[in-house]
């Protein structure tokens, strides 16, 4: 069991330290979590070993098998040629996590790079322990520049595609051209990569599946201009077109941190699609970020962009990089929603920022909010580690529910002692839920021509 520290109010568990010691890339710290859960386990997986250019030493994992009271960790074997036993590839980057109820195996899809940071192949990593020992990678796929790539399995028994897995990705050296590959096996095998019927180009898709096994993802198009997503209703034999949930705006944020605004998406029980991401449309002269929020319906509609009202439009705060968690046993006006946000007090804030992590929830769909509460810091953002796009705690942060409370996946730093970073995975030490909301959903209509100050790429994005 890993010792509980506080790092601000919330008391924090720390998950894994890294243990790598190859001189090409920055130790002591890990970035990019993503988590899982299903029944009283939950698994969490991050990069360890930063590189500046892309990827990392190896990606890790820790599992709990009891709602987050304990913590057993560890690190992917088979993939690059640090890990034990080594693998054929000199870096790994963007894990993400699912379980498959079917076939009862949990799933790491990562990414693979050479060792000169090229990516080379979407992996899959397959444990069939409840999470705790890890199995060598088969691959899922490759193309010319892989990205992003994200996994979620079938777990609906009445289904008719139950136990099928699907990975998304995008392949960045044909214009973030999106991929999906499915599995129907447990992840032994997967089948070809498939485009969308319009050869659609995004980044960040993270698909979702509904109770009658449709298939939903969301994702940004390939300059992170705005929100759309696409669905399978045939068990990823064929996938239709992408449609369009809004366009960005988007605040820059301060201090050369790495962050984009990337969905953060999740289910409820009868099927509707949360998707959350950082937008400055509703700030004046766009100068700073909130929170937003829209509901994708089973019917296909999708809904207003609102605001999550985590303080005042006027607050100068700025909030980036959501993780949301939707309780996929709650359904209608009583969902319950989970967020986990970092932000500046001070958006305009030079070399003084002052990074922190926040937490908010609702237990009406997001009709109404918690009060804000702070779960980590302060950090500095050169606590960091230093990447080609800016300092990185991750391009996603997670935040799942289990045993009826919500835990994050974040990323925690403290001030490097002797040049050595001291940045790692942690959660909280117990679940996060507020019982009653606080903070009443204010009906704002978004700032009149609002624009973003954060310029889209002109050509397509890689996030690696």
């Amino acid at each position: 069991m890993l010792a509980a520290v506080a790092l601000a109010a919330t008391p924090l568990v720390r998950l894994s330290t890294d243990p790598y010691t190859n001189p090409s890339s920055q130790h002591q710290t890990e970035v990019e979590p993503d988590t899982f859960a299903f029944g009283s386990t939950m698994v969490a997986t991050f990069q360890v070993g930063r590189f500046f250019d892309g990827g990392a030493s190896n990606v890790g994992f820790a599992t709990s098998i009891d709602s987050g009271a304990t913590w057993t960790s560890g690190f992917l074997p088979g993939t690059t040629t640090f890990a034990t036993p080594p693998g054929p590839y000199g870096r790994l980057s963007d894990p993400a996590v699912a379980f498959d109820a079917k076939h009862d195996v949990w799933l790491i899809s990562t990414l693979a790079l050479s060792a000169g940071g090229t990516p080379r192949a979407v992996l899959s990593s397959r444990s069939t322990d409840g999470g705790l020992s890890w199995a060598n990678p088969v691959v899922v796929a490759t193309g010319s520049i892989p990205d992003k790539n994200w996994v979620v399995c079938d777990n609906t028994p009445a289904s008719k595609f139950y136990g099928n897995c699907y990975v998304e990705w995008d392949d960045n050296g044909i214009g973030n051209r999106i991929k999906m590959n499915t599995s129907t096996d447990g992840g032994l095998t997967w089948g070809p990569s498939r485009e969308t019927a319009d050869h659609a180009t995004g980044i960040g898709g993270q698909p979702l599946v509904r109770p009658n096994g449709t298939v939903v993802v969301p994702v940004a198009n390939a300059n992170i201009a705005k929100l759309m997503y696409f669905t399978s209703a045939n068990g990823g034999a064929s996938w239709g077109a992408p449609m369009k949930i809004t366009t960005i705006s988007d605040h820059e944020v301060a201090s050369n941190l790495r962050t984009e605004p990337l969905p953060s998406a999740e289910i409820d029980k009868q099927g509707r699609v949360f998707v959350a991401w950082q937008d400055c449309r509703f700030r004046s002269g766009c100068d700073a970020n909130d929170i937003v929020f829209a509901k994708i319906n089973p019917s296909g509609g999708v809904s207003a962009v609102k605001r999550i009202p985590i303080d005042s439009t006027s607050s100068g705060i700025d909030h980036f990089t959501p993780g949301l968690a939707v309780d996929r046993t709650t359904k209608g006006t009583q969902t319950h929603l989970a967020l986990t946000y970092y932000y500046y007090p001070v958006s305009d804030c030079g070399s003084s920022c002052e990074l922190r992590i926040g937490f908010v929830s609702s237990r009406d769909a997001g009709k109404t909010w918690t009060a804000p509460v702070d779960i980590a810091g302060p950090m500095h953002p050169t606590w960091l580690a230093d990447t080609s796009q800016g300092r990185m705690y991750g391009d996603y942060i997670s935040t799942s529910y289990v045993g009826g409370t919500a835990r994050p996946g974040i990323i925690v730093a403290n001030a490097p002692t002797g040049g050595v970073f001291d940045e790692a995975a942690y959660t909280t030490a117990s679940g996060l839920f507020r019982a009653t909301p606080a903070v009443a959903s204010v009906d704002e209509s978004p700032v009149p021509d609002a624009a973003s100050d954060h310029p889209a790429p002109a050509g397509p994005v890689t996030a690696n």
